[in-house]
């Protein structure tokens, strides 16, 4: 019983630390919100000075955290944290072996991926800005990745796409069996275009490929029409569509047989 009374001004002083490291963190908020609102839109080139020369060379985990470190107070067109543990939820789950990326940016999603591919996994990432692709490479390649693990398409994604077949194919011609997961995250207006070509073209692996959107802002009226596409080939998706906690939308492609286009039409 002797220990109530000092259980009390205990109890308070425990509150009032809580509600101070609640303030602090309100204002550490603020602060940073203020500080993205006065350094203006993201920049491809500030970001990457930030990141290559504050990161860890070699440590793919350290060039993370100086991205999400550098999103705290910056603008910036990368996934940010919630993005990024919601991609390695399904990255892991998708447990793929080929990787499409459409959107580079300067490396956050790529590098985020590139960690949980298997031994021969191998990710190709297409940039259409050639200035975002060259930064965004250097800073996979300082993540530790080596080219035999990654390729970077300097194109539209359109162009990457018509061309894709053949990367798609092993040393000896052999086919690897299409894409077990596709993440995109370039221009929304491209999105269901882009769908529909990766159909066309085959590259969807059979049986069971992954396509990951990313929406941000107001993006309603596309996710609405891949929504509506979705929904009217049953035979080729699952009704399951998952809308994740940071805008990420996953369709999940299943359909057995494919429709391939004329391969004289393949570019490349």
């Amino acid at each position: 019983m002797w220990l109530l009374p000092l259980s009390v001004p205990l109890l308070g002083l425990l509150a009032l630390l809580a509600r101070q490291r609640g303030i602090l963190a309100a204002g550490r908020g603020a602060l940073n919100r203020v500080l993205r609102w006065a350094r203006g839109p993201a920049c491809p080139r500030r970001t990457h000075t930030f990141v290559f020369s504050q990161c860890t060379h070699g440590r793919a985990d350290s060039v993370l955290e100086t991205f999400d470190l550098y999103a705290e107070t910056h603008h910036t067109l990368e996934l940010g944290r919630v993005r990024g543990v919601e991609l390695d939820e399904v990255v892991v789950r998708a447990a793929p072996r080929r990787v499409l990326e459409l959107g580079l940016g300067c490396g956050y999603s790529a590098v985020r991926t590139l960690r949980l591919l298997p031994p021969d996994g191998r990710l190709l990432a297409v940039e259409a800005d050639p200035l975002s692709a060259e930064l965004g490479e250097e800073l996979v390649l300082v993540a530790g990745f080596k080219h035999h693990q990654f390729e970077v398409l300097t194109c539209s994604s359109a162009e990457a796409i018509a061309g894709l077949r053949r990367p798609l194919h092993g040393d000896q011609g052999e086919e690897e069996g299409g894409l077990d997961l596709v993440l995109m995250d370039h221009d929304p207006q491209h999105y269901l275009p882009d769908l529909r070509a990766l159909e066309g073209w085959g590259l969807l692996r059979p049986g069971g490929c992954l396509v990951l959107m990313v929406f941000r802002g107001h993006d309603s009226v596309v996710r609405q029409e891949v929504l509506e596409h979705v929904g009217s080939r049953p035979q080729s998706y699952s009704s399951s569509v998952r809308s994740g906690r940071g805008g990420m939308m996953e369709v999940q492609y299943r359909e057995e047989t494919i429709s391939l286009m004329s391969s004289g039409d393949v570019i490349g």
